[in-house]
């Protein structure tokens, strides 16, 4: 295949990267190590050669992959950056190989652009256990049946960013190695402790987020709901508990009726102009910023 600007293996043009890296000009957009960047869906890579793999996008967010330890399998890279902005974190994983075209070829292959022209396919790694997540923990996240991609990377941003200490997600919510929920969250789903309470079941379409566990392991559980019975999210009550869960709903239907009823808080974010609520993403910013406070004993 003849592709625009093809010069079969890149000359001396990156010859400093090149030492480190295999850098290989794309010839052929059916080649099968192309793949996981083409042509498999978010199932398929999940379960990709039975251990799993993700999609990194932009140097940033796998610069913050690399910094948590995860193994890179290859790159996917336009090709100004390859001596641009991709290349400290391809000088970092030697004989990786990155594989590179024109800004056109890639979004041909990909279907859309790439954020700061880079793509890096990663190894998963065995989840944590519930108890190793929460171990240390204060302020958790639990996230019941959110599966829009987008909204679990901004939540995971704002709880790293806003004092929690962990998230947790029920077993229908979406996986936040997706690569629309890492970009989203933009790294920061490698920078705070995450896993899911429990694995999911064949047609399963939500699941409750497993109150008793959370209170076996000592935290007073806040289910966040539009319900008459609540108290304020500044309740003093509330940063006086030590240990803290906060209960985020599904985007459309809000939290099963049985978590609320089993939750030891029900919080209602107070609004105005008639507003009845707020997108779960900008809801979870509110709450962290004000449930993350602890008051000191």
């Amino acid at each position: 295949m003849d592709l625009p600007g093809n010069q079969g293996r890149i000359d001396s043009v990156y010859s400093m990267v090149e030492v480190m890296s295999e850098i290989i000009e794309i010839e052929d957009l059916q080649d099968p190590r192309l793949d996981v960047y083409a042509r498999l869906n978010e199932a398929q890579l999940l379960h990709f050669e039975g251990k799993g793999i993700f999609l990194a996008e932009s140097p940033k967010v796998v610069e913050r992959a690399l910094n948590a330890g995860y193994e890179p399998v290859s790159f996917l890279v336009e090709r100004k950056h390859i001596e641009g902005e991709a290349k400290e974190v391809i000088r970092r994983c030697p004989n990786v190989p990155v594989f590179t075209a024109k800004t056109e070829v890639l979004s041909k292959l990909t279907g859309f652009q790439l954020t700061r022209g880079v793509l890096c396919a990663m190894k998963r790694r065995p989840l944590p256990s519930v108890e190793e997540v929460c171990r240390d923990a204060k302020r958790v996240v639990v996230l019941e049946n959110v599966v829009n991609p987008t909204n679990v990377g901004a939540i995971l941003r704002s709880a790293a960013a806003l004092h929690m200490d962990a998230v947790l997600l029920t077993s229908c919510s979406c996986d936040p190695l997706y690569r629309r929920a890492i970009r989203v969250s933009m790294g920061t789903v490698f920078q705070i402790p995450w896993t899911f309470l429990g694995a999911r079941k064949r047609g399963e379409k939500e699941a409750g987020c497993d109150i008793d566990t959370l209170k076996k392991l000592g935290f007073k559980t806040v289910s966040m709901a539009l319900c008459d019975d609540s108290v304020g999210i500044d309740d003093p009550a509330l940063a006086k508990e030590e240990k803290l869960a906060i209960i985020m709903g599904t985007e459309g239907e809000g939290l099963l009726r049985e978590t609320i009823d089993q939750s030891d808080y029900t919080v209602k974010i107070p609004m105005a102009h008639g507003v009845d609520s707020l997108n779960v993403a900008a809801a979870s910013a509110v709450a962290f910023w004000q449930l993350g406070r602890r008051e000191n004993k």
